[in-house]
């Protein structure tokens, strides 16, 4: 299973569920502003609980999107490292979106979400109806740039790797199904292609 890095913007959002990683393979960068000299206890705690897997980040200095940068920097050091990695920022700052976009146009698979409920393994995992499930594929896929699947076996496979537990075939096919239903995707003879939304 691929890494999912979890970068977050402390001086943009301060998450109050941070708990909610805990049960899936995530690595958690928190960047705090040169100016930030108190971490809730809260967070604190939960970064506790993810152990290694979690680390702050404090930026050398002040100034305009100084904290952006350092961002920016770790993605790029850490694309390097680990291609095949998930990399979500967590940030209402849309200033991120350009150079999400452009990372995408170069298959790197990297999303910025707003809290980390956003996130779609964790959507996946909460999800209960087929409404949610289908969001929360939708939103995955689209997140993936040029890198989706392009055959209906492979994209089977995909779908299952995003839920925490192994679905079964007869779900796999109603869900698929269902995405062409609402016509998200196109499959014609095994192959896929798609239709969702920017």
């Amino acid at each position: 299973m691929a890494i999912n890095y979890v970068l977050i913007d402390f001086e943009n959002v301060q998450p109050r569920n941070l708990e909610i990683l805990s049960s899936h393979p995530f690595k958690v960068l928190v960047f705090v502003g040169a100016s930030q000299a108190k971490i809730p206890y809260e967070l604190a705690a939960a970064m506790q609980q993810l152990g290694e897997n979690a680390q702050y980040v404090k930026i050398g200095g002040n100034g305009k999107n100084a904290l952006d940068f350092h961002v920016a920097f770790y993605i790029g050091e850490l694309v390097t490292k680990y291609p095949d990695a998930y990399f979500h920022i967590i940030s209402k700052d849309t200033g991120f979106d350009p150079l999400v976009k452009h990372l995408k146009g170069r298959k790197i698979r990297i999303q910025r979400e707003k809290d980390l409920a956003e996130i779609p393994v964790l959507q996946m995992s909460t999800a209960t109806s087929n409404d949610e499930k289908i969001a929360a594929i939708v939103k995955n896929l689209a997140g993936r740039g040029h890198s989706r699947p392009r055959k209906e076996k492979t994209l089977a496979n995909t779908i299952n790797t995003l839920f925490t537990q192994k679905l079964e075939e007869e779900e796999l096919i109603s869900l698929i199904n269902e995405l062409q239903e609402k016509k998200f995707i196109v499959v014609s003879e095994g192959n896929v292609s798609y239709k969702l939304p920017q």
